[in-house]
């Protein structure tokens, strides 16, 4: 991510000079390992080469022998005027010969080679051995730091019976071919430190001269502005590719010219249309409550009533709150529409939460709180708004339901007091809930679908949130959450 943000120019820098560094490392690393297999590929020839001439003096020493050639009689024939120590001497290389059981019978001793084998086979090689379709089984050990290229086959009669093990202990020295190799790799080393300073050289230059235009080009786009005139790029000795950028920047200077005209034109209707839409939808919340208000006193009046002066005191307060909810929409639209000063109290919320229901007559709303005082910091009016919007929104979502029943509660949930509001509506479906509380998105015919932007808004100036659980057919369940007082935390 780093060398994303870098500039175009070092970007291309480094990229040129990582190709050569990975070019030469690659090299290097195709190199040894080329090295390695031909080290490898000798060592293997070079031992089958040995076996094989080896192999055909053991079948001459057995074609001219006077014994009987038979397994008993193996440590004999080889003994005999040191057969076995002068084959060891003509190839350069230690044999031992072990019996079909892997007991030593005879081998080639005071050679050069350190003998690297016990008396007995393992008989596990011995089982390899028959299992090789060959009859032939490649060990590769390593003995005080030098490595062995071992190999085990049979020796037979010239009825191809096997007679014995042949086991030939090869010693894989590398020392030549390292050498070889260390001086290729220096003398390649050498060549590409040279390439690596003309390539830093070369992509200092080359990178700047690619540059040179973007970075001009560059400048005239950051210094474009819509409120001002703005000057067309002229370039001299352009590439193809850039002549086609600075032929689009100079379109979009024309097209720029002509949408600043209209814009100007249009931008201070569509403001004020859309403070208009806002001012009427902020408006409308605070109207319906007051109006159901209203008719639920008309219904439920009765002079007659000994608790009548305390019911007119609730709705009457209901009301001057609703009126005061409207008075600071209007004051703050009138201040280029913005939202209804906070006002940070300290409140009790199932009594606000309470006090909010007070509007809705439906009978079916139930209030619940764990606790008849849990205290947080928030505006009164705009947590009155929070619920009634969310409530308005159960309400309209149990239009034709048989059992309309809506559950608000209020309980605590470690620092944090947790407004539920629960219905058994029909739901939000699914392709609905991504956008639910995105400004102007409503399912409604009517109304300008910023209920539930606002309410988020407001839920998140607070440090809080709001989320929702929505089953099609069983209902939703909305709930906002936001810290509790500091205070009233234990």
């Amino acid at each position: 991510m780093r060398l994303l943000k870098l500039s175009l120019r070092t970007r291309i820098f480094i990229s040129m000079i990582l190709l050569v560094l990975g070019a030469s490392i690659l090299i290097a690393g195709v190199t040894v390992y080329q090295y390695k297999q031909e080290a490898e590929n000798y060592h293997r020839e070079r031992l089958e080469r040995k076996e094989q001439a080896i192999k055909e003096n053991l079948k001459f020493v057995l074609a001219n022998t006077t014994y009987l050639v038979d397994t008993e009689n193996i440590a004999l024939i080889f003994k005999e005027r040191n057969k076995i120590y002068e084959m060891a001497q003509v190839h350069e290389m230690p044999i031992n010969i072990y019996d079909l059981e892997g007991r030593l019978l005879v081998k080639s001793s005071g050679y050069a080679f350190r003998d690297t084998t016990d008396n007995r086979i393992d008989p596990q090689i011995i089982d390899k051995l028959n299992s090789s379709s060959r009859r032939r089984y490649l060990r590769k050990t390593e003995v005080n730091g030098r490595k062995y290229r071992s190999s085990y086959s049979y020796i037979t009669d010239h009825k191809f019976k096997p007679l014995a093990i042949l086991y030939l202990p090869y010693l894989q020295d590398d020392s030549v071919l390292n050498r070889d190799l260390n001086n290729f790799l220096m003398r390649m080393g050498e060549i590409y430190l040279f390439m690596l300073v003309l390539a830093i050289i070369m992509s200092y230059f080359l990178s700047k001269y690619i540059t040179k235009s973007l970075k001009i080009v560059s400048e005239k786009i950051n210094q474009t502005r819509l409120d001002k005139k703005n000057q067309k790029i002229e370039l001299n000795n352009a590439t193809e590719e850039i002549f086609a950028l600075v032929s689009a920047y100079n379109s979009m200077i024309d097209q720029l010219e002509e949408s600043a005209v209209k814009l100007a034109t249009g931008e201070r209707e569509q403001a004020w249309r859309e403070m208009a839409k806002q001012v009427a939808h902020e408006i409308k919340n605070p109207l319906t409550p007051m109006r159901l208000s209203v008719q639920s006193f008309e219904r439920r009046f009765d002079r007659n009533d000994p608790e009548i002066e305390q019911k007119v005191k609730e709705y009457s307060d209901t009301l001057i709150n609703q009126i005061d909810t409207m008075t600071s929409i209007a004051s703050a639209f009138s201040n280029f529409a913005k939202m209804p000063a906070q006002q940070n109290e300290t409140l009790n919320v199932p009594k606000i939460v309470k006090l909010a229901l007070d509007i809705f007559n439906e009978n079916y709303i139930v209030f619940t709180s764990e606790k008849e005082e849990i205290l947080a910091k928030f505006d009164r009016t705009q947590l009155i708004r929070v619920i009634t919007n969310l409530v308005k929104n159960a309400v309209q979502a149990l239009q034709n339901q048989d059992n309309p029943k809506i559950v608000v509660s209020v309980e605590e949930e470690e620092e944090n007091v947790c407004i539920s509001i629960c219905d058994n509506g029909s739901g939000i479906p699914e392709e609905n809930k991504e956008k639910i509380f995105e400004p102007k998105f409503t399912t409604k015919s009517s109304g300008m679908g910023l209920g539930l932007a606002m309410v988020k808004n407001i839920v998140e100036t607070y440090n809080g949130t709001i989320s929702f659980i929505s089953n099609p057919d069983k209902g939703t369940i909305f709930k906002v959450r936001f810290p509790k007082w500091k205070e009233n935390i234990r």
